[in-house]
């Protein structure tokens, strides 16, 4: 083996699927209750209104959307004819085993157990606490995009 050969070969270390957490779309194609990336934050879209072309310009579609994780209000205006990007966004069920430290025990249907997720400080933290103290078992619906995670809901399991 020569001095060349030792230095031809190249390692590739990369976890995951490979999966883009984004994909982009049409700006006319977006419509009401769909998702969009806004300043690089998953949003969900409440509002949208196309204005009509101008002497020299092509139409305007004004998106008024709602952050996933923090219900940040945000606005956009891009031309209709221009790519944005939207998240991909996955919702699961989850059921409550306990509270550590401030972090959530959960259990996924397939019996997986996930303990990296914080409490959430809202009232749907407040509730799945209150579930748990009587004695209950909270189910909790966690919403996934842009490589974050964050309870959306919370309800008490018919078990």
């Amino acid at each position: 083996m020569s001095d060349n050969e030792a230095l031809d070969v190249e390692e590739y270390t990369q976890a995951g699927s490979g999966a883009s957490l984004t994909y982009p779309i049409q700006c006319s194609a977006l419509r009401k209750n769909g998702f969009v990336v806004i300043r690089g934050f998953p949003c969900k879209i409440v509002d949208m209104s196309t204005s009509k072309t101008g002497k020299h310009g092509h139409a305007k579609v004004n998106i008024t959307a709602i952050d996933i994780f923090t219900a940040k209000k945000y606005e956009e205006i891009c031309p209709s004819t221009h790519n944005i990007d939207v998240p991909n966004v996955s919702r699961k069920e989850y059921t409550v085993m306990d509270i550590q430290d401030g972090y959530l025990s959960l259990l996924d249907a397939s019996g997986e157990v996930k303990e990296d997720l914080p409490l959430p400080e809202d009232d749907i933290g407040k509730e799945i606490e209150q579930i748990l103290k009587d004695g209950k078992e909270p189910l909790v619906s966690v919403i996934s995009a842009l490589g974050k995670e964050g309870v959306v809901s919370v309800k008490v399991s018919n078990n």
